[in-house]
């Protein structure tokens, strides 16, 4: 206890002024040394402080009243039962707990560390944030052999904010970065030529989603699916990636559920430090639901509303889809017929009360230019020179019916030939295909000059709508002039061949793309029942090949490929049938290391007959480098397959090949190059063969 004086005590004067020259004496002003000096020889004649013993009473203070409290007695202290009812406060458990000395650590890599000192709360999400933080980090921008002190310093404050806005976007917004700059780490003996830089994080208490605001999504007709679909309620953890990813969750459901002007405003998160909460808001404004109507065209006579009802995926009356809109467009511009095409919705009706209401669908288009004149040239060891050119009209018989007229000249190939294509006919991507041809061929095997007329009726898968299942059917007619290769100057017999076919295939296929698959698999069956008239001869046999392909990524840069082929002709002997319908293997996408249908029986000359039965299999591992930004792959592959001339396959001369292939990945799918070897070959066969094409080998 203190006591302030604020005035003087009644019993003193006050002090009388005293002038600074009474204080300094004459000798001192005469001789200042001398007076100096004696001044210092003078003893302290102050009085000694007085020694008190413990038990001198206090002497009483001037005006003090009170008395001292030497009397009193006080009561002795009880003992206290302890109660156990009674609950101390945890203020402290739920905080965050931080040892900085046994702080885990990320090495990022040798100049950038991470440290988690705090032992609780656990930090959730911290692979991930240690993921996303080495992506976006400056310091890792740096060249080795480049960083200075000054540079690691600048970049690491820039590192640091990103730490911190990181921390934020996982909910953690009273976080701690502690940033340290050395040559070395605590413990190590030798400094370090190269500066480290460390960040130990300390995040804190992760935040919660408090209240939720959705706007107007209460007024929608499916109110409750809708609220559903946004996968965010209040207690959640609070993370800036969700409310994104979640925005777009229920935009998605809004647009598929039948509300096509659903509208919502950029979301708002007000942070409340002291609740430990942000609480969200996210106006939405679903603007009523409807039904699809009908779809109008913009150019009728081009293609007509009828027509793009036909190709669109839905029906008047069904609710309203947002990726049925996208789809009409994907499959208007697959056409190939415009350059620009939008869709859009326009009410018709409005809703009223729980009726939904109706939307047309405008077909807004730009014509394309429509004819193509196309050419090409090139050279191979198997087919020679090879010079080809057409012309088409992509929309000469509307809507979507094509002509196109083509011819090759080469060494080993000479054909003229014309064909009608009417593609969307009775549904998306069905095609019916008429085609007339003259052709004359000369191959390893035979040559063959033919005259024929095909149709088929089929649907397609293509690179914009990959199909899980594809078929097609078909007629065939042709007459064929058809013999064995001449070799040597000696003439084989022609022969005459007049063949009417018709043909079915099927096609399972789950691989994730046309060109490039990478998963899933691939099955396929054909059948073409025959009949042939030759000699004054007839013959009626069944052609049949089944195939099935498998695909399989190994880790992130291999994917293994495998696939077999099993192909008969059951029904005729093998001289009944044209040589050019027979069944060969060898080449590029069969037996590779091997000439184009040099696989498989031969006569004396040496010549391959071709057989009644085939079985092949391949296995390949695509390889990704890393080199051209990822774009090169190394192929090794093997491959075998057996041509028989009865209709069971023969497994006595099978043919072996393997070797080394390239792919180098485009935007349209990657090209290929194979360099294949035979194992087994014969003393006619090369020592090895070149493969270039489009796509992988299957």
């Amino acid at each position: 206890m203190g006591l302030a004086l604020v005035g003087p005590l009644a019993a003193q004067e006050a002090p009388r002024q005293v002038d600074i020259d009474e204080l300094i004496p004459d000798s001192a002003v005469e001789n200042p040394d001398d007076w100096a000096v004696q001044g210092a020889e003078e003893s302290d004649t102050r009085d000694a402080e007085p020694t008190l013993a413990a038990d001198t009473a206090i002497a009483e203070l001037p005006e003090m009243e009170i008395a001292w409290p030497d009397e009193i007695e006080l009561d002795a202290l009880q003992d206290l039962t302890p109660d156990d009812d009674i609950e101390f406060a945890q203020m402290l458990e739920d905080r965050r707990q931080v040892a900085l000395d046994s702080a885990e650590t990320e090495a990022i890599s040798s100049r950038l560390i991470l440290g988690f000192p705090q032992k609780e709360p656990v930090f959730d999400d911290r692979d991930e944030f240690v993921t996303r933080f080495s992506a976006l980090s400056m310091i890792e921008q740096l060249e080795d052999g480049e960083e200075t002190v000054a540079q690691l310093a600048a970049r690491a404050r820039q590192d640091e904010e990103l730490l911190g806005n990181l921390l934020r976007v996982y909910g953690y917004y009273d976080g701690r970065i502690l940033r340290t700059i050395s040559s070395r780490e605590a413990g190590e003996g030798d400094v370090s030529e190269k500066p480290r830089v460390r960040f130990d994080v300390i995040p804190g208490t992760r935040y919660r989603f408090g209240a939720i605001d959705l706007g107007e999504l209460g007024s929608a007709l499916d109110a409750a699916a809708l609220r559903g679909s946004f996968g965010i309620a209040s207690g959640d953890f609070l993370q800036s990636d969700r409310i994104v990813a979640e925005r777009f969750s229920l935009d998605r459901a809004l647009g598929e559920t039948g509300y096509p002007f659903a509208e919502s405003d950029e979301p708002e998160l007000l942070i409340d430090h002291e609740r430990e909460e942000g609480d969200l808001s996210l106006p939405v404004r679903p603007n009523g639901k409807y039904v699809f109507g009908e779809v109008v065209s913009g150019d009728p006579a081009f293609l007509s509303s009828r027509h793009l009802a036909n190709i669109a995926r839905f029906e008047a009356g069904e609710v309203y889809q947002r990726s049925l809109d996208l789809d009409l467009r994907r499959a208007v511009t697959a056409t190939g017929l415009v350059s620009t095409v939008s869709v859009t919705p326009r009410e018709v009706a409005p809703p009223n009360g729980d009726e939904p209401g109706v939307v047309a669908m405008d077909v807004t288009l730009e014509r394309a230019k429509l004819r193509t004149i196309a050419g090409a040239i090139g050279y191979g060891s198997e087919e020679g020179i090879r010079l080809e050119a057409s012309w088409e009209h992509r929309n000469l018989f509307p809507p979507e019916g094509a002509l196109r007229v083509r011819g090759i000249v080469g060494t080993r190939e000479q054909l003229a030939g014309v064909t009608f294509r009417r593609n969307n006919l009775g549904g998306r991507d069905k095609v019916l295909t008429l085609d007339a041809y003259a052709s004359s061929v000369t191959t390893s095997a035979y040559d063959a000059d033919t005259v024929a007329l095909s149709g088929s009726y089929e649907r397609l898968s293509n690179l914009l709508f990959q199909k899980p299942f594809s078929w097609g059917v078909g007629a065939e007619v042709l007459a064929s002039d058809e013999r064995n290769r001449v070799i040597g100057g000696v003439e084989r017999p022609r022969q005459t061949y007049v063949i009417a076919s018709l043909f079915g295939r099927a096609t399972l296929d789950s691989s994730d793309s046309l060109l490039d698959p990478t998963r899933g698999y691939r099955l396929s069956a054909y059948l073409a029942p025959e009949t042939s008239r030759s000699s004054g001869q007839q013959y009626t046999y069944l052609r049949n090949q089944f195939d099935a392909s498998y695909y399989q990524s190994v880790g992130e840069k291999t994917v293994l490929a495998v696939r077999g082929r099993f192909a008969s002709i059951r029904g005729a002997p093998l001289f009944a049938i044209a040589p050019s319908r027979r069944l060969y293997a060898g080449g590029g996408s069969s037996v590779r290391g091997y000439g184009y249908q040099s696989v498989g029986p031969k006569n004396d000359f040496l010549e391959a007959i071709g057989g009644r039965s085939l079985v092949e299999a391949s296995i390949e591992a695509r390889i990704g480098t890393g080199l051209f930004g990822g774009a090169l792959s190394v192929v090794p592959f093997f491959d075998l397959g057996a041509v028989s001339i009865d209709s069971k396959p023969d497994f006595r001369f099978v043919k072996y090949g393997a070797g080394l292939g390239f792919r180098y990945a485009t935007g349209f799918g990657p090209i290929r190059l194979d360099l294949g070897v035979p194992i087994n070959p014969d003393p006619e066969d090369s020592s090895f063969a070149v493969y270039v094409s489009l796509g992988q080998a299957f």
